[in-house]
């Protein structure tokens, strides 16, 4: 391990330097000539909208990728990422927001995986818990969790610390932290701020990912923005405002709104009144109109798939009422709410909304078996008329109805789990990032998609945090934050990329009505 006094000696010197960084993907150049420098005793804020470049750059420096272009020095010494393992042995540790923690195993399992201490040929587990205890010490859980309990047992919280005690354990030179307070509560943060400000006065250089404005005026010294793979600017913290940070974000002004065209709704149809999931989503009340197109936004962790997922009839409502057209019905499970007209496309194509080892075919008729029933019998026959109408207005290629959804692109198989859904001919239709990992050419038959089911009378709540999508598709916008409904965006007083973000981010002067 370094010297701690060595490290602190030089704080404030480039410990990492990337020079014109680039990444390719088929079709899209994912970054674009970037450079950018972190210091050490330094946190330093990675910001920008999704598909901006931010993971991918960071994946760079983790060495996912070996054919990236330009330059990577750390510490001064140039160094080809090519790899997790060279990665981590030139000093790069990265906590992803998504945990890499086996539930099934110990705490003390997840810390040392790979390099559990031995005797002769059985675990030595009284070895294995000192040092356990030792590293817990770096986040202040020793004393307070028992290296043997079961990671299951653990809070998300602590979860989220144990994961940066794993990193902190290799001494590493740049801690990378992507979304770390995603689902921690605002107590937690400021427990998750005050280990980091430790941490950076230790001379760590940190890389802060995240979309919570706040949190980077909180936390960081300086912030790099990117969009569209490229680098927009890097800035001192105290230097920018806000406004600022969502201008070179959405690279537009905050006065220059979207012109938008009312569009004449009918009746509410969808009414939810008092919506709780404990844990997760509080007292939510709203309204959907017929052929209404509903954005639902907020950041990672607010809350808005969550609702999507009670609405549906996957995740249970502990509390509250949802009427359709007038009369109450119970979301007791998938299969009754859509069954009554709610539908809901899952944000998880893969593990969720399809089986990938069916056809295309059987994905999409699985939504509507007992239409193509009669008693015990099921007759497919019956849907290849409707399956045919889905096939050529989403344009879903190869034409082949039989081939196995594993075998369609990301786009195609995004657009059977669209068909699959429509061909419920839903009341109610709940879209959870519907174009999520597809192709500029998908996304925009998908948006056209939406638009017509809007127009023919479906009541459409659209979930998505890509900026764009949710101001050019929404009639209306309502804002989640913290599980908690807090406000809404309206035509008639304007919204754009930037209410939208100021809003997600709690600033409340932007509403049109406040909740």
């Amino acid at each position: 391990m370094a010297d701690q006094k060595d490290r602190e000696s030089g704080v404030g010197r480039v410990m990492l330097d990337m020079r014109s960084v680039s990444k390719r993907f088929p079709g899209t150049l994912a970054v674009d000539e970037v450079n950018f420098q972190v210091k050490t005793g330094e946190v330093h804020a990675l910001m920008g909208e999704n598909g901006a470049g931010k993971s991918t750059l960071m994946k760079m420096l983790a060495g996912l990728f070996s054919d990236y272009t330009g330059e990577i020095l750390i510490d001064g010494e140039q160094v080809r990422l090519v790899s997790p393992t060279l990665a981590k042995q030139a000093g790069v540790a990265m906590i992803y927001q998504e945990l890499s923690i086996a539930y099934n195993r110990t705490v003390q399992e997840n810390v040392f995986a790979g390099r559990i201490p031995v005797k002769g040929k059985v675990v030595d587990k009284r070895a294995l818990s000192e040092m356990t205890t030792e590293v817990l010490k770096l986040v202040k859980l020793d004393g307070k969790i028992d290296p043997a309990t079961p990671m299951r047992s653990v809070s998300q919280h602590e979860s989220q610390l144990i994961e940066i005690a794993k990193a902190l354990k290799d001494d590493p030179k740049i801690l990378v932290m992507d979304e770390p307070t995603s689902s921690l509560s605002t107590e937690e943060v400021e427990t998750m701020f005050e280990l980091i400000r430790e941490v950076r006065a230790k001379g760590y250089a940190i890389v802060y990912i995240s979309h919570h404005l706040q949190e980077v005026f909180d936390i960081a010294d300086r912030v790099t923005v990117l969009r569209d793979g490229k680098l927009i600017d890097t800035c001192e913290v105290k230097d920018v405002t806000k406004e600022d940070l969502v201008e070179m974000m959405v690279g537009q002004k905050m006065s220059d709104f979207y012109k938008h065209v009312d569009k004449p709704v009918g009746d509410v149809t969808l009414e939810v009144e008092g919506l709780t999931h404990y844990g997760f989503v509080h007292d939510v009340s709203f309204k959907i109109h017929k052929g209404e197109i509903l954005g639902l936004a907020g950041l990672a962790g607010a809350g808005r798939s969550e609702l999507g997922r009670v609405i549906g009839g996957i995740d249970r409502m502990d509390a509250g009422v949802c009427r359709l057209n007038g009369k109450e019905i119970k979301t007791k499970d998938m299969c009754n709410m859509v069954k009554r007209g709610v539908a809901y496309l899952t944000e998880n194509r893969k593990t969720e909304g399809l089986t990938l080892r069916l056809t295309a075919r059987e994905n999409i008729f699985s939504a509507i078996i007992p239409k193509l029933s009669s008693g015990l019998l099921y007759f497919p026959k019956r849907g290849e008329g409707i399956l045919g109408e889905l096939y050529e207005g989403l344009n879903i290629v190869p034409r082949d109805k039989n081939l196995t959804a594993a075998n369609l692109s990301g786009g195609n198989q995004q657009k059977v789990l669209l068909a699959k859904w429509m061909a419920t001919r839903p009341e109610v239709l709940i879209l959870d990032e519907p174009t999520r990992g597809v192709d500029v050419g998908a996304k925009k038959l998908i948006h056209e998609t939406i638009e017509k089911l809007a127009a023919d009378g479906i009541s459409v709540l659209l979930i998505s945090s890509d900026l764009p999508e949710i101001v050019s598709l929404s009639d209306r916008i309502i804002v989640m934050k913290q599980g908690h409904l807090i406000g809404e965006l309206t035509k008639k007083d304007g919204f754009d990329e930037s209410k939208v973000l100021l809003a997600a981010n709690g600033e409340r002067s932007v509403f049109s009505v406040e909740y």
